[in-house]
């Protein structure tokens, strides 16, 4: 098989930089990856793409680094509203620190009721991949609940910090900071133990451990969703128990993937697939758990390290009009471009999901480095063929040369 271009020749350089800072040959590098020194050598000299996340991983975890070190995307000059958002992050982050709560709080706030409303507002926000909107209200946001968590409303400011707590992990996870992603986790942990809700507390690990996911921590990552699946089991009466379980198991599948127990994350898929068949497609808790978020995992799972065809198949019999959130089905599109992008003679319909993708969510495929990936290894194709008209178009919008 001929190796794929590079899908970004910058993510070659940074590889190799790391690893001559630390003064190891390929083949020494590449053996701590578990990946050949040819693939190594390829993907450093910009011959291979480098746009599988497990692989990718797998190379950072070698290198002592986090997969997001090495494939940080650049923002489009032309997309304010991407730029926003990456703006908004210290911001998020200071107030993250902030908001212990074993510290007491330094400010006025809002009653809970008004909060919520705004704590309504973030979640529409975050559903519909509005980064920059939503980056703009969680620090405030963050700092009142925190505020009222110390009063009489305790209890439901609890609840919404959680809820918060867990947008910002979204929010940071998505925008390519993993480290912050589980700062954000942590604060929903931290308000989930102190609110004594067993359902919340398996919400807020899910948080967890999908930032341990993204930084690449995948034992830890599956971990944490293991232990928090288990507990779940005694507490599936009690509302939204039986969609977080769900989720959990989705997650232990994704990282039972990345550390190559293939076996073992079709399991979790097919456990995860019948609790959804019992529950049916939920809103619960803004998971969405369900047969269909079920596939959009699946396919998410496949196009990377295991079957991109098969993440096709998956994507062809999935209705992604079952949830009607952009946050979810930016994921479907994006997907499942990826895994078209990876067989042969399937550019057009690619291109066709990703600019889809781009329409329902600029903020999210803009930002994305993983559609970066693909869009460069996709525009170097179609130099090589007639048209490309609309790729070109997209590769422009997202900074892609």
């Amino acid at each position: 098989m001929t190796p794929r271009p590079t899908a970004d020749p910058d993510i070659g350089e940074r590889i190799r930089a790391r690893r001559l800072l630390r003064g190891w040959s390929i083949r020494y590098a590449a053996s701590r990856a578990g990946v050949s020194h040819a693939t190594w050598s390829r993907i450093e000299r910009g011959r291979q793409a480098a746009d599988n996340r497990f692989m990718l991983a797998d190379i950072a975890g070698a290198l002592e680094c986090s997969p997001a070190d090495l494939t940080v995307a650049e923002v489009p000059a032309l997309d304010r509203a991407a730029a926003a958002a990456h703006a908004g992050v210290p911001g998020l982050r200071q107030a993250l620190i902030d908001i212990d709560l074993d510290e007491p709080a330094e400010r006025s706030a809002p009653p809970v009721a008004e909060l919520a409303r705004t704590v309504a507002l973030v979640d529409t926000l975050l559903d519909a991949c509005d980064y920059a909107g939503t980056a703009r209200l969680l620090p405030d946001l963050l700092r009142d609940l925190h505020t009222e968590t110390a009063g009489p409303d305790r209890g439901p400011a609890l609840r919404l910090l959680c809820d918060v707590a867990f947008s910002a992990s979204s929010l940071l996870r998505n925008l390519g900071y993993p480290a912050e992603a589980w700062l954000g986790a942590q604060r929903s942990g931290d308000a989930a133990d102190a609110a004594d809700d067993p359902v919340l507390r398996g919400y807020a690990a899910y948080a967890r451990a999908t930032a341990a996911n993204a930084c690449g921590s995948f034992q830890r990552g599956q971990t944490l969703a293991e232990r928090a699946a288990d507990e779940l089991q005694r507490h599936l009466r009690r509302p939204g128990g039986a969609e977080i379980l769900g989720s959990l198991q989705l997650v232990c599948a994704y990282a039972s993937q990345a550390r190559k127990r293939l076996d073992d994350s079709r399991a979790w898929s097919a456990e995860a697939a019948a609790l959804a068949r019992r529950t049916g497609e939920t809103t619960t808790m803004g998971m969405y758990f369900g047969p269909t978020n079920v596939d959009f995992w699946r396919i998410s799972i496949e196009v990377d390290e295991g079957d991109p065809g098969l993440a096709v198949e998956i994507a062809r019999r999935a209705s992604p009009s079952a949830i009607p959130v952009g946050l979810r089905q930016v994921f479907y599109y994006a997907d499942t471009g990826r895994a078209l992008a990876r067989l042969p003679g399937k550019d057009r319909e690619a291109i066709r999901l990703l600019l889809t993708a781009e329409r329902l969510a600029p903020q999210h495929v803009h930002t994305s480095a993983k559609v970066q990936q693909t869009t460069r290894a996709l525009l170097e194709r179609s130099r090589r063929q007639a048209g490309g008209t609309e790729l070109r178009g997209l590769c422009e919008r997202m900074g892609v040369s």
